[in-house]
């Protein structure tokens, strides 16, 4: 079974979060953030130590630990929360690369993509570095860590943009404020009728 999906796109600290979890309050939608996945990981899980061993450093965790945590918690949440057969999952930090697109597309039925663009690097750092501070999130809290982490972004993630193509991709512009993003998010969202 396929799921019905939209795609939030952007680099680190650009709102994708944000717009994920009011995505998630609205009736048959399910947000699913890879990076709060990953951070809700026991200490004893051997994956844990992945996720810290990598992002510690700014670097994206390997695509098939990262695709496989993705698959086990959406089956765990198929039993709870989520509902296939009505909601519409919100995905948010995955898939970030064209190879876990590919191993995704056995599962996901993407009806939207929104990239949400922010070219300026001060504003996202200045986003990152206060979420570090309210959240203890340690990947936002050095500057090379989120030099690296925007560079890496840029190399794995923007042909994932490709891949899905034109007809499905929605530059937003995130350096509006959280309401104008969710408009603007909505707007394309009735056009697509999701």
């Amino acid at each position: 079974m396929k799921y019905k999906t939209i795609l939030l796109f952007g680099a680190p600290g650009a709102g994708k979060g944000t717009q994920g979890k009011i995505l998630g309050t609205v009736p048959n939608f399910f947000h699913c953030a890879c990076g709060d996945v990953f951070r809700s990981l026991s200490a004893t899980n051997p994956l844990a130590q992945v996720f810290i061993d990598y992002t510690s450093r700014g670097q994206l965790v390997p695509d098939l630990p990262t695709v496989k945590l993705w698959r086990q918690y959406i089956r765990r949440e198929r039993a709870g929360r989520f509902n296939p057969a009505t909601d519409t999952l919100v995905l948010d930090g995955i898939p970030r690369n064209l190879h876990q697109a590919e191993m995704l597309a056995d599962a996901l039925e993407v009806k939207a993509v929104f990239y949400l663009h922010c070219t300026n690097f001060d504003s996202l750092v200045q986003r990152l570095q206060r979420r570090a501070l309210k959240e203890n999130r340690l990947d936002d809290a050095n500057l090379e860590v989120i030099r690296e982490r925007l560079q890496v972004y840029d190399q794995e993630t923007k042909p994932v943009l490709q891949f899905y193509g034109p007809k499905l991709v929605h530059r937003i512009n995130s350096t509006q404020t959280p309401t104008k993003v969710l408009c603007d998010i909505l707007r394309h969202l009735e056009k697509a009728r999701v």
